[in-house]
């Protein structure tokens, strides 16, 4: 599988990156993913998530690239140069880690300028560099503190700013937010995207977080046993996914998957298959014999909308993502409610393999009724 990635509103150019049947076997007597052999191939300029969950591959992929580790097989072409052998220092890049890798008796200005003193750049030139990165990074006033008086927004700045200050275009951060509060995750989130915007730097950005990946890549690569499962842009992965692991990682609640005996037969399909629909395209109605029918769970309240838990006879769990208005009434725990759909807003996965297949026609399908929601929940 090939995949290539251009940043939106940028015409195809040079690659910053390319990854040919890169394979990693896991070490001896480790139970660790290895990678079989992947290709991918992201343009200058592009910011590109590896998104998946721990042990997909996604952070051995990423030292691969950086050459801490090495590949068993494949080609890593950095800026057109196979880098095999090629030391990390000699790579032409810079990363951004989880655990900021700071020096706790350095200053921030000494930290940031640390990997331009050890390449023996001028102090005349290193001065001017590291002023210009503190201050792209919203750190001016701050550079004669130590990181234990930085907070932990301001730490991760710094690892940006000493990032910055090499000087090149590719730059790997592996989970650089994982350690921040939710409130200050965003927000430096946010200040990341800007900054790579501005500098027209390449990121390819390791996460397990993905609403990070969704609202910050141009691309997202999501893994999964050492394969990319789907990659392409953030709408892509959410409103066609290609596999029931792409529809159930994708999404906050995820897509409900629903088998054929879990649906009446009125809307079953003529081969066996599993019926995806997102929680929002879910609509509460009245039982009925045509509608997927089950008991309230639970409600959350979540302000400008609510999540419906529902179990189904079957033992299905249903999320249903219920908007708040003043002239909605939500069900409560215990109702016998009825679940429905339009037809239009359904995903068809094989129920064997879990790949995604292409809805067939049939008039019990393509004529589902729309219940009077109206008298309903």
């Amino acid at each position: 599988m090939n995949t290539a990635f251009t940043p939106r509103g940028a015409e195809p150019g040079t690659l910053a990156l390319s990854l040919r049947g890169v394979h990693k076997s896991a070490p001896t007597g480790m139970k660790q993913t290895i990678l079989h052999g992947l290709d991918l191939d992201v343009e200058q300029g592009a910011f590109i998530a590896l998104l998946g969950p721990s042990g997909c591959g996604k952070s051995t992929l990423l030292r691969l690239i950086a050459g801490l580790d090495m590949p068993d097989h494949g080609i890593i072409e950095i800026d057109g140069r196979d880098v095999h052998g090629v030391p990390p220092a000699a790579r032409k890049l810079s990363m951004v880690f989880q655990s900021y890798a700071l020096f706790p008796h350095l200053s921030v200005a000494e930290n940031v300028a640390f990997g331009l003193r050890v390449r023996g750049v001028g102090a005349a030139e290193r001065k001017e560099r590291v002023a210009k990165a503190v201050g792209t990074t919203g750190l001016a006033g701050l550079e004669q503190r130590k990181p234990g008086a930085l907070s932990g927004g301001q730490r991760q700045r710094v690892a940006l700013a000493r990032a910055i200050v090499a000087g090149h275009s590719l730059c790997l951060m592996d989970e650089p937010l994982s350690n921040l509060d939710a409130k200050l995750r965003h927000a430096v989130r946010l200040e990341i995207r800007e900054l790579q915007r501005r500098l027209g730097m390449t990121v390819i950005y390791v996460t397990h977080d993905q609403s990070e990946a969704m609202g910050m890549a141009d691309r997202v690569v999501l893994m999964n046993a050492g394969r990319i499962e789907q990659s392409g842009t953030p709408e892509d992965l959410y409103l066609a996914p290609v596999s029931t692991f792409a529809a159930a990682f994708i999404g906050s609640p995820p897509m409900v998957l629903l088998p054929d005996s879990s649906l009446p037969v009125s809307i079953r399909e003529d081969r066996p298959c599993l019926t995806g629909i997102r929680p929002e395209h879910l609509q509460i109605t009245a039982p009925d014999d045509d509608v997927v029918n089950g008991t309230v769970d639970e409600v959350e309240f979540q302000g400008a909308e609510s999540f419906v838990y529902i179990k189904t006879a079957h033992q299905d769990r249903i999320i249903v993502r219920a908007g708040n208005t003043l002239q909605r009434i939500l069900p409560r725990k215990g109702d016998r409610v009825g679940v429905t759909w339009h037809p239009q807003d359904r995903h068809l996965f094989d129920a064997d393999s879990g790949m995604r297949v292409a809805a067939t026609t049939t008039s019990a399908v393509s004529n589902l009724r729309r219940p009077n929601f109206d008298s309903a929940y």
